[in-house]
């Protein structure tokens, strides 16, 4: 019998929880579910379903007085053609949650992710494919076109929770509950290699193993539970080991280097403290393509790298500007920046600034820049930074996102500030996931006119 929820501000509410409704399943949303509604009309984000799928759902979170219900399918009913059995023996309903589409054929994420991306768009900016030049499709990365029932091996960087027995495994949709696990599908082989899964962690709260691009590098970095002590680290591969401090929150050399050496434009890049560095082996080489492509920078141009990380961008646009050509990279992460700055050491008109975008670039003196590339984080650039780089004229913009409904929201503050998109595309960079990846190049709505 549901019980009341216990929040107080529906203390008339009765939880829906285990309550099952036979549904049909209506369109794709963000997030790895589909829309269904119960037969008194409330709303059901159901996940481990696919479009016009007849199904039983269970519900897993929300009450009667929830403006919509979390679900999960239950028994398929009636299938999609895109379905196929999950090749993952740890995904479905209450299990695994780091995938959203081991139930369907490849193509068909694909054109999930389109459904998504077309959506946010055109609900939160206004905006259709034609509106910013996109030709509608999700593109994957070489080798990623696998056949129905495989799973590509994509996954250089995974974080593994470790339960109270020392077992490492994923978390749970929505839930800090661990999923012991015996390999991830997705992970890299030479995360896999590593082993993780097959050794205890006593005292740990969270594993995560790197595998650099493009080198031997490999490295593990340990979360200790409050007050845990670190085991002895003797992996089936190589590792550098670092730690979580317990305090500071900071990561802390153990042994071993405190960096990768990831590989991309011909360059060798430096990640430390487990920085950020894309997941996918060829993304950072397919949106460096990309955004090249689209801003198509000259020989003695000025150019920002806003979100600049380890510096990728700002280091492919150096070469191609020659030596009268001058970037300004911006990173708020500060061991990010000093990576950046010995990645970049051997461009003397690239400068680094530690700091939040739109805090540091009005202290720069800047006022003109040829070309702007920003790679925010989730959240997107927002209203206030989207505004400040218009107003430096720049003749091209190239937006890297990994977040649709972000995107969407900028694009619409950026029209707003006289620029236009003058083509966007999208990558399939986390296969078997609801994410994806975006670029867009942006120019003056003038020029369009």
């Amino acid at each position: 019998m549901p019980e009341p929820l216990p929040d107080s501000a529906e203390s008339t509410a009765v939880s829906l929880v285990g309550e099952e409704y036979e549904v049909e399943v209506g369109p794709v949303a963000h997030g790895g579910h589909c829309v269904a509604r119960t037969a008194e009309g409330q709303v059901l984000f159901v996940r481990h379903t696919l479009p016009g799928e007849r199904i039983r759902a269970r519900v897993t979170e929300g009450g009667t007085r929830s403006s919509y219900l979390r679900a999960d399918a239950v028994e398929i009913i009636e299938a999609s053609k895109d379905r196929v059995p999950a090749p993952c023996p740890y995904a479905g309903p209450g299990r695994c949650g780091g995938c959203d589409w081991q139930h369907a054929k490849p193509g068909a994420q694909r054109r999930l992710k389109a459904e998504v991306l077309t959506e946010q768009l055109e609900r939160l900016a206004g905006l259709t494919a034609e509106d910013v030049r996109w030709d509608g499709t999700v593109e994957p990365a070489p080798g990623d076109k696998v056949p129905a029932g495989e799973v590509p091996a994509w996954r250089t960087r995974v974080q593994y929770a470790v339960d109270e027995e020392g077992r490492a495994g994923l978390r749970r949709h929505r839930s800090h509950e661990v999923e012991p696990i015996d390999r991830c599908l997705i992970a890299s082989p030479e995360v896999t290699e590593l082993g993780i899964e097959k050794h205890a962690w006593p005292q740990i709260a969270s594993v995560d193993a790197i595998a650099a691009t493009g080198s031997n590098d490999r490295q593990v970095v340990l979360t200790p539970r409050p007050g845990g002590r670190l085991p002895l680290v003797e992996l089936d591969k190589p590792v550098s080991v670092l730690r979580t401090g317990e305090k500071d929150k900071a990561v802390h050399r153990v042994h071993g280097r405190p960096y990768v050496r990831e590989r991309a434009e011909d360059r060798t890049w430096r990640v430390g403290d487990g920085g950020f560095w894309q997941v996918h082996p060829q993304a950072a080489e397919l949106l460096v393509d990309a955004v090249m492509r689209g801003l198509t920078p000259r020989k003695g141009e000025m150019a920002l790298d806003l979100y600049c990380g380890v510096g990728l961008f700002a280091g492919a646009l150096a070469e191609r500007m020659g030596e009268e050509g001058a970037v300004l990279g911006i990173e708020s992460h500060k061991r990010a920046v000093e990576d950046a700055r010995h990645n970049l050491d051997d461009f003397p008109r690239v400068r680094i600034e530690h700091g939040k975008v739109d805090a540091v670039l009005p202290r720069t003196g800047i006022t003109e820049a040829d070309l702007i590339v920003l790679d925010p984080p989730r959240a997107g650039a927002g209203k206030k930074t989207v505004q400040l780089l218009a107003g430096l004229s720049p003749r091209r913009i190239a937006y890297v996102a990994c977040d649709p409904a972000a995107l969407a929201r900028d694009l619409d503050y950026f029209r707003e500030a006289g620029y236009t998109s003058r083509f966007l595309r999208a990558f399939d960079l986390f296969p078997m996931t609801h994410h994806m990846e975006c670029v867009a190049i942006l120019e003056p709505a003038s020029k369009r006119s």
